[in-house]
């Protein structure tokens, strides 16, 4: 299934929840789907559970590369 098919089934589940139960199913339907897209990625090994609390950066410093280098 290509990724526009995804997309098209998401956006119109979004809609009819949001039509049919308001904004609260609306809000319950898009963090459920968030929730079931990392468990997806999670079972297929895309990812790996530190990398949800790991920090974002180059190397061992944690993101603070470019302002460390010029420092030194």
């Amino acid at each position: 299934m290509s990724m526009a098919v995804v997309g098209l089934v998401a956006g119109m589940a979004l809609g009819f929840a949001g039509y049919f139960g308001g904004f609260g199913a609306f809000v319950l339907v898009a963090s459920l789907g968030a929730v079931g897209f990392v468990v997806g990625r999670f079972l297929e090994g895309d990812l790996e559970p530190g990398d949800l609390f790991r920090p974002r950066g180059r190397g061992d410093r944690g993101g603070r590369g470019d302002r460390d280098d010029r420092l030194r």
